[in-house]
């Protein structure tokens, strides 16, 4: 699997901050045609709908509140995470059969949480290529010499057909408007045997234990968030980046709409009730 880096990515320069296309809204039914096949998902459109009144709206705030506050970004996740957050990261990627030597495109980079977790276990930071839609996550990201950052989205990737052997996303699923448009990328992207892995959070099942989650969300990460960083902001943030955990699409239907997509070996694994890792893998 492993190849001589660089990628193969049309214009692709460091820390390149073109704008990307604009993503879709979230709808309430995504149709995805493939090969003469019509396959249907569900994606949920409340409790974000709340927050914009137009997908444009949604886009452009989003967007700007990650760039104001990216530079609190990695602080809170180890304060949050209680320092697990590396260590997780890690086990996943090699889970899903991220190995030395092996190109890697991480989607949805933001400050490079994912990315650098890769290279350290690919070995070579040349073959780890980050992709994001915010500049601000990007010119905060702690990533070493020789990755690459681009601007992107999971719908519009920057990279020819076949280009990666592993295909990472860290927690991003939930903000992606096009998701069955997303995995056609995906699968566009990953080389014939390419492995695929998606970290998301969860909702969990019970009621007692949604309920207990969006106590500890609302009531504690909320302040805690507001009082470690340095921009306002984030108290804005942080309520709809928990109403998007509500709001994504459901487990059945994203491992439904890999298999829609092509990809074959589609699986996932739960941690913690909460904590879910989405695996596949591209034909070979």
């Amino acid at each position: 699997m492993g190849r001589e880096p660089p990628f193969s990515v049309p214009n692709a320069t460091v820390r390149d901050t073109r704008p990307c296309v604009t993503v879709k809204s979230c709808a309430v039914v995504a149709r995805l045609e493939i090969n003469g096949l019509d396959s249907f998902m569900t994606v949920p459109d409340l409790p974000i709908r709340n927050y914009f009144e137009t997908t444009t709206e949604r886009s452009l705030l989003v967007r700007e509140i990650f760039n104001r506050t990216a530079g609190d970004y990695d602080r809170l996740e180890r304060v949050l995470g209680l320092g697990t957050g590396s260590w997780y990261r890690r086990r996943a990627l090699r889970r899903a059969g991220l190995k030395p030597g092996m190109s890697v495109l991480d989607i949805g980079t933001g400050t490079g949480l994912l990315a650098r977790e890769a290279a350290a276990i690919v070995g070579n930071a040349q073959m780890v290529v980050g992709v994001d839609p915010s500049p601000g996550m990007m010119e905060h990201a702690k990533v070493p010499p020789g990755l690459r950052l681009l601007a992107g989205s999971a719908e519009a990737i920057p990279a020819t057909d076949d280009a990666a052997d592993f295909l990472s996303v860290g927690y991003v699923l939930r903000y992606v408007g096009d998701l069955p448009a997303a995995f056609l990328e995906f699968f566009r992207v990953l080389r014939p045997g390419g492995r695929l892995c998606l970290l998301e959070l969860t909702q969990p099942s019970g009621s007692v234990s949604q309920a207990l989650l969006k106590v500890y969300l609302h009531g504690f990460v909320t302040p805690v968030a507001s009082m470690i960083s340095r921009h306002r902001d984030m108290r804005e943030l942080m309520p709809y980046f928990w109403d998007t955990i509500e709001a994504c699409a459901p487990p059945a239907a994203i491992i439904s709409a890999l298999t829609v997509a092509g990809f074959v070996d589609v699986d996932r694994i739960l941690e913690l009730g909460i904590f879910s890792e989405y695996r596949a893998r591209k034909p070979a």
